[in-house]
């Protein structure tokens, strides 16, 4: 099979608050960015199956290695109103130079 060299999509949503409802909706993020040929990158959905978002400093260091993952993305996706977590994650893509795409999150 050939490796196809798909255009890596930060996915930017919020996380915090109602947790389980937010990480259905990143997932659906991530399906239809995978759908229309990119590869999803969302930290927030893979980061708490084994950090603590309730203990600050696995949340930073969580937040920190996303920042890495951010760094290797094409292009930032972001999806509803900003967070302060997403915001640190906009302002770390603009300094990178990144292009930031804010998407409509209606009907999903």
């Amino acid at each position: 099979m050939e490796a196809l060299m798909r255009k890596k999509v930060f996915i930017c949503s919020p996380f915090r608050g109602d947790m389980e409802g937010n990480a259905r909706k990143a997932a659906a993020y991530c399906r239809m960015a995978c759908e229309q040929g990119f590869l999803p990158v969302a930290p927030h959905l893979l980061f708490p199956q084994f950090l603590n978002e309730g203990i600050e400093e696995e949340r930073r260091l969580g937040i920190a290695m996303g920042m890495e993952l951010l760094a290797l993305c094409d292009e930032v996706w972001v999806f509803g109103e900003a967070t302060e977590g997403m915001a640190a994650e906009i302002a770390h893509a603009t300094a990178q130079g990144k292009k930031i795409i804010f998407r409509e999150t209606e009907g999903m």
